[in-house]
């Protein structure tokens, strides 16, 4: 097994044209593909996510992508545990790995890591799983004991009420308590990052493009097969794409708007990612698309 495999992270706003650089480096350096985007990992939310085609797909073995139904719940320890499942499959066959994808706080995750959990029996999983059946009690036991951690987390999030009950019965201390014991530790230390670069009005033109393309592609109809299927509760529901049809659906907005706010919703989340890519990694490339093949494959093996 070859565990010195090459690792390098493409990211960068969406629709700068990250998937087709991937899978052109991919099948240069042998490498398979771990997306990191927060829609691609659910089945069925196709046009919306802007998944590459099934013929991209086939060209290169994808992991993250097409994982989850769009109402299962999905979180960073998820995904990480997703990532070390890749990287071990991606040693046994000497595959490199191209990690790819517009929602780059999960690379950081992997760069900072999480911290560990206590030891959770049979028995302590049982009795919170009990507690759960007064998830209000809860609630308000947590936030009478740890007011910090529970400060961003909803009183309807029984995923992370479960999670900080977990930690409390087994540890015998808050969640904040244990994370301060037990700091996180990184799950990758060295790694190459590559930003794509690119013109804010170029960026909007391609917005404005791919959205009259993902309306042509049937993007109306995917969104009522969706709410059909999964009504409207699913996290993943309230994406850019989505709430903007079920807008116009509700006969609040007119097509012409819908796409206006879908576009105009891209461009305000491209903003927030080159914002949040040039500020919170350290070791990282930032070039146009059209150098960056050329600048990656002269470091690549």
């Amino acid at each position: 097994m070859n565990s010195k495999i090459k690792q390098l992270a493409i990211i960068g706003p969406t629709a700068s044209g990250k998937s087709d650089l991937a899978i052109n480096i991919a099948k240069k350096i042998d490498a398979y593909i771990l997306s990191i985007d927060s829609l691609s990992i659910y089945k069925e939310i196709d046009i919306v996510s802007a998944k590459p085609s099934k013929e991209e797909l086939n060209s290169v073995k994808h992991f993250g992508i097409n994982v989850l139904n769009p109402d299962d719940y999905f979180s960073v320890d998820i995904f990480i545990n997703l990532y070390k499942n890749v990287l071990s499959t991606c040693q046994k066959e000497n595959k490199n790995l191209i990690i790819v994808g517009g929602t780059s706080f999960y690379l950081k995750s992997l760069l900072q890591g999480l911290s560990q959990l206590p030891k959770i029996t049979q028995t302590i999983s049982q009795n919170v799983k009990k507690e759960l059946a007064d998830i209000q009690n809860c609630y308000s036991f947590l936030n009478s004991i740890d007011p910090i951690y529970m400060k961003n987390i909803s009183e309807n999030d029984s995923y992370r009420i479960e999670k900080a009950l977990l930690i409390y019965r087994a540890s015998g201390v808050s969640p904040s308590e244990w994370f301060e014991l037990n700091p996180p530790k990184p799950i990758i230390k060295d790694l190459d990052i590559y930003n794509i670069d690119v013109d804010r009005d170029i960026l909007r033109d391609r917005i404005s493009k791919r959205t009259n393309k993902m309306l042509k592609l049937g993007l109306i109809d995917e969104v009522c097969f969706l709410e059909k299927k999964y009504t409207r509760i699913p996290h993943a529901m309230n994406s850019i794409g989505i709430v903007e049809v079920l807008e116009y659906l509700d006969g609040k907005v007119t097509k012409k708007m819908m796409c206006e706010n879908i576009s105009l919703h891209t461009v305000h989340l491209a903003k927030r990612q080159q914002t949040f890519n040039k500020t919170q990694f350290k070791n990282i490339t930032h070039a146009p698309l059209e150098k960056l093949q050329e600048i990656i494959l002269s470091t690549s093996p």
